[in-house]
């Protein structure tokens, strides 16, 4: 027996043996990975200064204001064009020019405008009528009108058609509707171009959506923010809302856990049900209704997705979706029927150490602002870095050139080379870049930026796991509870992970950064092949990705087991990961068929306040629902607030769940240290609760294994 013993833990590691002096986490314990913590100061330090670098020379106007032909913004206060907010295109169907897909810049010139133009006019019919004031203020800054018509058109002067135009991300694009299924401007369907010939507004149409990407693109962003600016009251209702049920629901699990989970489970069986029912009476309503039976590959993607709630084949897709979820449950249900019990058992227990240490319910408030400040601090210098280029200018012409694309100054122009070389050529602003040491390091700086994030993010959870573990392990180690428990565990173990640990949290969030930045890597790689036809390579970009999503994955699972492993016993990183993942392996059964099975009860409860909250959210913003006398805002895609209000939901209670997850995940961890160090007689006692003792060991052909083993 003792050489199958020895066998036994020789592949596993070596089991914790009885020490009379544990008692909990270890507060004599010193420093770990001190170089790793050196390491995050330097990068910390190097941040700060990749910050200053990118503000001294970034300038955020850049993104805000759009710039004219000659590298102005437009509607910045201070300048001469604070009052003209708006950029107009002269001749917007050049956009339509491949050079947009290689200048990022339409070949016409552009100035600031006040205004939009809200009437379509020509130049020659303007020019000696008294629309000319209007129409000049469209012309280039200081135009006089001391030249014939061939001449101003043909140096950019003035636009050759003015066309009704609405403001559309601050430029202004054709106001184009349909009209008896014509596409019009105004009451136009065709326009002059100035040289007497008359277009199709098709064109005009083609020309807009090249003008900055794609038009359709540009304007669902905008009718989505449309929806924001007028339902993010409701919205945040809707939030608070998701809030309080958590709350409600953790303070309920903490007094009622196990008719609470039953509870949880029912209601997630109905609210399935009740979906499924609901998408039946859709599809059946949509029976006989002209155009409800094409199909989703037939109508296409469409920018209006409340069309598709107008097709059978959409409901039928949900109800089908909905009833593999329900029969899925049902059947998990069925079979884990006995391990659900244990798991109950495992989270009274949990609730138990929450209601003894309820400042931890308000921890997540504390990451949730340090991961604002860490994302603020990426967001901002990414967007400082990438308008830390200079204007550069290129010669552009609306006929064959060999001067065209390249770069000039515009205040020498006119009287320089090349001018004289294309003498219709004009010096127009074309983008923000540079040649500079700076600007070629700008994408080696953006990477180092999306790296620091993701070490500083990861490090930041990290603190908070170790935290959280550090307060529910005394609660686990404490003899006679809550009387041994020692005061202010949560901060204690708080201080402790600062003080100690800072340079084994760094260490593991490395790791985990190091895996993310290259799968980010990845994708950007990705995007790049994508016109590619090597199936090899895509092939092998697939393996890479999919391997490397693994390994995150397992990553994540054996950071947060380590953690656990730090906060107890104050080790370094790499011998709490291998303490941590031998003691799994040595409880593998257990690891298997009852922490999964509480993760997916947790699951369970968050999908019953999000489809709670969902439900209540869709009835409201369809107008199936009034709340007193108020109603919901008329909305250009009412999916837009259900999503937001669906995913905030998950993120709130994600976040609720998370604190009695970690709760588990420690409980779990020391009731494993526990049964190695203990065997339950008045010498050695266990340190479990009684529930929880006998719910856990009755009948466990594991532990009478063990048992055996030893003897």
């Amino acid at each position: 027996m003792g050489a199958e013993r020895q066998h036994y833990y020789g592949k596993l590691g070596t089991p914790q043996k009885y020490d009379p002096t544990f008692k909990g986490p270890i507060y004599n314990r010193g420093c770990t990975d001190v170089i790793c913590c050196v390491f995050l100061l330097l990068a910390i330090v190097g941040y700060v200064a990749v910050g200053i670098i990118a503000w001294t020379h970034g300038d955020p106007r850049k993104v805000i204001y759009p710039t004219d032909s000659r590298g102005e913004f437009c509607g910045q206060k201070g300048t001469k064009n604070a009052n003209k907010p708006y950029l107009f295109y002269f001749n917007i169907v050049k956009c339509a020019s491949p050079l947009v897909l290689l200048e990022f810049q339409c070949p016409t010139p552009q100035i600031c405008v006040e205004k939009c133009p809200n009437r379509y006019l020509t130049y020659l019919n303007a020019r000696n009528s008294r629309d000319f004031e209007y129409y000049k203020q469209f012309c280039v800054p200081g135009f006089q009108n001391n030249k014939g018509v061939a001449e101003v058109l043909r140096d950019g002067d003035c636009p050759a058609v003015l066309i009704p135009s609405k403001p559309l991300a601050r430029r202004c694009f054709p106001a184009i509707h349909a009209h008896k299924g014509v596409l019009m401007v105004g009451n136009e369907t065709t326009y002059e171009d100035g040289h007497g010939s008359r277009k199709n507004i098709t064109e005009l149409v083609e020309g807009a959506k090249k003008a900055n990407g794609v038009l359709e693109a540009r304007q669902l962003a905008m009718r989505i923010f449309e929806d924001y600016t007028v339902s993010w009251y409701w919205i945040v209702i809707g939030l608070v809302i998701a809030m309080v049920m958590s709350l409600l629901f953790i303070i309920l699990l903490r007094f009622l856990a196990g008719i609470m989970v039953w509870v949880m489970i029912v209601m997630v069986i109905l609210v399935l049900g009740y979906g499924i029912f609901h998408c039946y009476m859709e599809y059946s309503r949509l029976r006989g209704e002209a155009g409800s039976d094409v199909s989703l590959v037939d109508l296409g993607f469409q920018t209006d997705l409340r069309v598709y709630l107008h097709l059978r084949q959409t409901w039928m897709a949900f109800m089908i979706i909905l009833s593999i979820l329900e029969v899925i449950i049902v059947l998990l249900l069925i079979f884990l029927r006995k391990r659900i019990l244990i798991a109950i058992a495992l989270i009274k227990e949990a609730s138990r150490a929450v209601g003894y240490v309820m400042c931890s319910m308000l921890y997540p408030l504390v990451t949730f602002f340090l991961l604002c400040l860490c994302i603020a601090y990426w967001a901002c210098t990414a967007v400082f870095l990438s308008t830390s280029n200079e204007a550069v200018y290129k010669i552009f012409d609306d006929v064959a050139c060999p001067l065209t694309g390249k770069t000039c100054n515009p205040e020498t122009f006119p009287s320089a080379n090349e001018s004289r070389l294309c003498p219709n050529a004009r010096c127009q602003f074309a983008f923000y870049g540079g040649e500079s040491g700076y600007h070629r390091a700008l994408l080696g700086l953006q990477i180092f930026n999306a790296f620091m994030f993701f070490w500083l993010a990861n490090f930041v959870l990290a603190l908070g796991q170790v935290t959280l573990a550090g307060a529910f392990a005394s609660y686990y180690w404490a003899l006679r509870k809550p009387d041994d428990l020692p005061a202010f565990p949560l901060f204690s173990a708080f201080g402790r992970a600062l003080r100690y640990h800072t340079g084994s949290l760094a260490f593991g969030a490395l790791i985990l950064a190091i895996v993310q930045i290259i799968r980010v890597i990845l994708e950007y790689l990705d995007q790049r092949l994508k016109a590619a036809e090597n199936k090899f390579a895509k092939f092998l970009m697939t393996c890479l990705k999919c391997c490397f999503w693994c390994l995150e994955k397992f990553i994540k699972f054996l950071n947060r087991n380590a953690y656990i492993m730090i906060a107890i016993y104050g080790t370094n990183f790499c011998t709490s990961a291998r303490n941590a993942f031998f003691l799994l392996m040595r409880n593998i059964i257990r690891v298997a068929v009852l922490d999964k099975v509480t993760d997916f009860l947790f699951l369970l409860g968050k999908l019953l306040i999000v489809g709670s909250v969902g439900i209540l959210a869709f009835f409201f913003f369809t107008h199936r629902i009034r709340i007193v006398q108020d109603t919901a805002p008329p909305l250009n895609y009412y999916w837009v607030p259900i999503l937001t209000v669906i995913i905030g939901s998950y993120l709130i209670a994600h976040g609720f769940f998370s604190v009695y997850g970690m709760c588990v995940d420690t409980l779990f961890l020391c009731f494993c240290e526990d049964l190695e160090r203990n065997d339950g007689s008045q010498e050695r006692p266990y340190f479990m609760s009684p529930e929880l003792r006998d719910i856990l060991l009755k009948g466990s052909a594991e532990e009478g294994k063990r048992e055996e083993v030893e003897e």
